[in-house]
């Protein structure tokens, strides 16, 4: 077996790096606009096709991770999701921009699969909770890329930006793949056993949960600007900083959020997670100008940074199903909330206001405060779990 400080420093790397290519691929759209020629409309169908490919092949991930195991479907995803950011670049046409983003999706969805499968892995054998501080590498990689990318892309243009992260991926996933933790599902379990959907709705209701938590992390992502913008009156430059100061605070608060489990439980520490991400979109909702609202966003992204780590930890670590197949299916349902959501809540700010949609969002954070007993199984720690076996 990989030794278990390596590994989760590689698990944690992979996540930082699957951050990175999403935050690179941030500042990528605006340039895919300019140079096909097409209008916002035709670049939603773009963004469209990263979801698809996302849910679409996330689950074909989560059977991979059940039958052969994390580490093999991570290296799978990784390798394969390494030049797609350089696809959609050298891509000349739309049809072929669209064919590369659906595979840029697809992979780095089926990633997120298979390194939160092993997140668990690893959290089992170090009997130690790692899944939040996962998520904030994740942050910080997203961070960096979004950060770094419309520099590098002014400098070296789009395809050089392409081609320098292509290369950075490559080399630091030379480092880390070598160390990631191998696991292998149980040899005393049936193979179709391992790859059906699960009959328990347990992991269903966990996916609801995780959904109705990515909402509000979804519209405070892409609507906190225009609600600031739209309803405060802010200037652009003032506008941003509702996002970011959600972002922010969710990366800060996940890199403690495995203390917080350790020392509360997964129960207690999901409950007051939702009860302070209510209580910050409750203020976002009723605040009469920006500082409040973005306060209220600050203090919305404290109790958002830990549902989803929670909820992920819970759906691997559920008695008698395989990892990957309840981490499918909560993954799964829980980013199709990240992709519902923008539209949605834009079709329904034009007959209301964002301010009541936050405040509403609010209310939708009730459903997993209500679930929050569900989780348990997160509390791996108490039970005295066998480490994986060596593959």
């Amino acid at each position: 077996m990989v030794p278990r400080t390596p590994a989760r420093l590689a698990v944690s790397g992979l996540f930082f790096l699957n951050g990175l290519m999403v935050g690179s691929w941030a500042p990528k759209l605006p340039v895919l606009m300019q140079r096909l020629e097409i209008s916002e409309a035709v670049a939603g169908v773009i963004v469209l096709m990263l979801g698809l490919g996302a849910i679409t092949i996330m689950p074909v991930f989560g059977a991979l991770t059940a039958s052969r195991g994390s580490a093999w479907a991570l290296r799978l995803a990784a390798m394969l999701a390494t030049p797609t950011l350089a696809l959609i670049s050298l891509a000349p046409t739309l049809p072929t921009v669209i064919g590369a983003v659906f595979l840029f999706g697809g992979m780095i969805g089926g990633m997120d699969i298979a390194m939160n499968a092993n997140a668990v892995a690893v959290e089992r054998a170090r009997q130690r909770a790692i899944m939040s501080s996962c998520h904030g590498f994740w942050s910080l990689g997203g961070l960096a890329g979004a950060g770094a990318g419309g520099i590098a892309i002014t400098w070296l243009g789009d395809v050089g930006h392409a081609l320098v992260v292509t290369l950075l991926l490559a080399g630091a996933l030379a480092l880390a793949l070598p160390r990631v933790l191998r696991d292998a599902p149980s040899p005393t379990e049936p193979a179709a056993v391992r790859l059906r959907l699960p009959r328990s709705p347990l992991p269903y209701v966990i996916g609801l949960m995780a959904l109705c938590c990515m909402v509000p992390e979804g519209a405070i992502l892409d609507w906190a600007a225009v609600y600031l913008r739209r309803e405060m009156g802010v200037s652009l430059s003032l506008a941003g900083w509702g996002f970011a100061a959600c972002a922010g605070t969710m990366a800060v608060m996940r890199f403690l959020g495995d203390l917080l489990r350790r020392r509360w439980g997964a129960v207690r520490t999901l409950r007051f997670s939702a009860l302070i991400a209510m209580a910050g979109l409750i203020l976002a909702g009723l605040a009469t100008g920006p500082a409040l609202a973005i306060a209220g966003f600050a203090l919305a992204g404290l109790g958002i940074a830990n549902l989803v780590p929670i909820a992920f930890s819970a759906a691997g670590n559920l008695p008698g199903m395989a990892r990957g197949i309840g981490l499918s299916v909560v993954t799964t349902m829980g980013y199709s909330g990240i992709l519902l959501a923008p539209g949605t809540i834009g079709w329904m700010a034009e007959r209301t206001s964002f301010a009541s949609i936050y405040l509403g969002l609010a209310v939708l954070l009730a459903v997993p405060l209500l679930l929050a007993p569900l989780v348990g199984s997160a509390d791996f720690e108490k039970e005295g779990a066998p480490t994986p076996s060596p593959v």
